[in-house]
């Protein structure tokens, strides 16, 4: 199938994604206990200024408001009867920010972690996670988005039942791992483990990478792990700009402008076709990524002491797939 990432990434040599959905919501009054989806409903114009925020400041992608639109995560506020209504209202608001954007915008659908352990460590059935991903994934589809982006999750197990919602629903997708855990996922998996299964899906992602996880250093050590595996399908970062911290009622990340300019290039450089941020990242801080990657000439790929010299020191010693890294954060 051709989709619209598909089309752009044969245009260019990379795409520059959003940043931060939950920190900027939290700033824009979000409470705490109110899951962020149900504002598609009650408050859709703070959710368009999200996107238009993004789409200002540069990016060439956005993710939709739906990052925990599942039936389960829904379920703990009551409100997993509005899945398809708050799936479908998320994409057509993004639908709306893209089309008034005056250039190619991609609207991708989230498809966060359902926020069950999946069999046989857990009681969550692949068919009942791929019929709760597909429910997702069908509004999503009627509400506009151009692809699904299934983010942040632990296993591949979970992130194969997505993949077979993603082929029913008849959508393009692409898929990111959180490697927080000593460089794995919470559920131990590597880098390189990530890099071989998604050849083995029968549907492939058009991207698949790494989001979240411990910071904008740690993600670019894990994008060396898919880039040592060997396979060449198109890889995402979207990392952190820094560490939380709440400061006036609002939450703030340490990571400046500056570092997240930093780390695009030094994405870009390791061979990186999407470019982004995950929580933390602002327009302040998109704005400066794009400058910089409009700027700065493609460099020769980075070393890890390059990475940790321009980033910050890593947050463990160990790099996920087995090797031993200098530069371990204390």
């Amino acid at each position: 199938m051709t989709d619209a990432l598909s089309r752009m990434l044969q245009t260019r040599p990379h795409v520059l994604a959003d940043g931060a959905t939950g920190t900027t919501l939290l700033n824009m009054g979000l409470d705490a206990a109110t899951p962020a989806e149900l504002w598609n409903a009650t408050h859709p114009t703070r959710i368009a200024q999200l996107h238009r925020g993004a789409v200002e400041a540069g990016s060439d992608l956005f993710l939709t408001n739906s990052f925990g639109a599942n039936a389960s995560r829904l379920r703990l506020h009551g409100l997993q009867g509005r899945v398809a209504e708050l799936n479908r209202l998320a994409a057509e608001i993004g639908r709306d920010e893209a089309d008034r954007a005056g250039r190619p915008v991609v609207v991708a659908g989230s498809m966060g972690p359902i926020g069950e352990i999946m069999a046989p460590m857990g009681s969550l059935t692949h068919a009942r996670a791929v019929e709760m991903f597909h429910e997702q994934a069908e509004a999503l589809r009627e509400g506009g988005a151009d692809i699904l982006w299934v983010e942040t999750l632990s296993s591949l197990e979970e992130l194969k039942a997505a993949a077979e919602a993603a082929r029913l629903a008849g959508m393009a997708w692409c898929g990111s791992l959180s490697f927080d855990t000593v460089g794995r996922t919470i559920m131990g998996v590597t880098p390189g483990q990530l890099s071989a299964a998604v050849e083995r899906l029968p549907n492939p992602p058009v991207a698949y990478g790494a989001n979240c996880g411990v910071g904008a250093s740690d993600l670019l050590r894990t994008v060396t792990g898919f880039v040592a595996s060997g396979n060449e399908r198109p890889i995402i970062a979207k990392g952190n700009a820094g560490v939380p911290h709440l400061q006036d009622g609002h939450i703030h990340y340490d990571g400046t402008p500056e570092l997240m300019a930093d780390y695009a290039c030094l994405a870009r450089d390791l061979g990186v076709r999407v470019i982004g941020g995950c929580c933390g990242t602002l327009p302040d801080h998109l704005r400066a990524m794009r400058d910089a990657l409009e700027a700065r000439p493609v460099g020769p790929r980075p070393s890890l002491d390059q990475i940790t010299a321009r980033l910050g020191a890593f947050s463990s010693a160990g790099d996920g797939d087995g090797g031993l890294t200098i530069g371990r954060r204390h």
